[in-house]
C-alpha cells in the first residue's frame, strides 16, 4: 500500500495537464523542426568550420610592425576549460614606439571556436578574481584599414583594477577585446549569439574572439598602463596589422565547405 501511495506521488506532476501539454509540443518540434528544415533550406543547427590555417603563422604579418617576445602556453586544464580549436597568447613589442612609450608592449589573445553552439569566455567574467575589480565598460568603434572594406570594428573596452598588496600599488588598466562571428563583428557576447544564428540558410558557423593589453614599461622597470585615448590609437594600429591578415587567411567564410578550407 505504501509503495503504491509512493509510487502515485512520484507519477502525479508528470501526469498533471500542463506538463503533458508541453511534453506533446516538444515531442511534435522534435519530429518538424527536422521536416521543416529538409524541406525550406533552413540550417536551425549550425555545423562547424575549421580555420583555414593555424594561427601561429599569423606571425610573419607582424614583420616591420611588432616583434613577437614570447609565446604563452595555457596549463592543460585551462585549455580544456578554454575549449578553443585553437589559439595564441603572445607578448609583443611594437618597434616602432619610443622605449618610454606606455603602448611599447601588447599582450595579444586570440582564440578561433568552431563549435558554434557556445559563446567564448569574456574578460568581465575571467577577469574577475585574482585581485581585478572591473571599474567601467565602454564600447568604441573605429575603422581600421584594409580590414573589411574599412567599415568601423566594434570593440569593447574594459577598465580594471588590480587590488592585490597596498593601496598605493593599486592600479587601473585596460583592456579591450572583439568578436568575430560569420563575417561580423561585435564587442559584446550577446552581438556574438545574434550574429551565430542570423542566417538560418547558412549551414556553417563559428567565432573567434581577439582580446588585447598595452603596458611599458620606466626606468624603474615597474609596469606603466597607457591612458585609454593611447589605448584606442595603438588598438587601430595593432588591428590594422591583424585583422586583415585573419579576415583573408585564417577566419573561414561561411558560405565556402570544410573541403574547399585549406586546414
Amino acid at each position: 500500500m505504501y509503495e503504491k501511495q509512493s509510487l502515485n506521488s512520484f507519477l502525479k506532476p508528470y501526469l498533471e495537464p500542463h506538463f503533458l501539454i508541453c511534453a506533446c509540443i516538444l515531442a511534435v518540434l522534435a519530429a518538424v523542426l527536422p521536416l521543416m528544415e529538409y524541406a525550406f533550406g533552413l540550417y536551425l543547427r549550425k555545423e562547424p568550420l575549421p580555420l583555414q590555417n593555424n594561427l601561429d603563422l599569423l606571425e610573419d604579418a607582424l614583420n616591420g610592425h611588432y616583434r613577437l617576445m614570447n609565446k604563452e602556453l595555457l596549463s592543460e586544464d585551462i585549455e580544456k576549460t578554454l575549449g578553443a580549436d585553437n589559439y595564441i597568447q603572445w607578448l609583443l613589442e611594437d618597434v616602432n614606439e619610443p622605449a618610454s612609450s606606455a603602448v611599447k608592449y601588447c599582450m595579444l589573445f586570440i582564440t578561433y571556436y568552431s563549435q558554434p553552439d557556445n559563446v567564448p569566455h569574456v574578460p568581465e567574467i575571467c577577469y574577475i578574481g585574482g585581485g581585478n575589480v572591473i571599474k567601467g565598460t565602454d564600447d568604441a568603434s573605429f575603422p581600421v584599414k584594409n580590414a573589411n572594406s574599412n567599415r568601423p570594428i566594434s570593440i569593447r573596452y574594459l577598465t580594471f583594477e588590480n587590488t592585490e598588496g597596498p593601496f598605493a600599488m593599486r592600479r587601473e588598466f585596460g583592456l579591450c577585446y572583439l568578436i568575430y562571428s560569420n563575417q561580423t563583428y561585435t564587442g559584446t557576447r550577446e552581438g556574438a549569439r545574434l550574429a551565430l544564428n542570423k542566417n538560418i540558410f547558412k549551414k556553417y558557423s563559428y567565432f573567434s574572439k581577439v582580446e588585447w593589453k598595452f603596458f611599458g614599461s620606466s626606468s624603474f622597470s615597474a609596469t606603466v598602463y597607457p591612458e585609454k585615448k593611447d589605448v584606442l590609437r595603438a588598438s587601430s594600429k595593432l588591428l590594422g596589422v591583424i585583422l586583415p591578415e585573419l579576415e583573408q587567411k585564417y577566419w573561414p567564410d561561411t558560405d565556402v565547405k570544410p573541403a574547399d578550407s585549406k586546414g
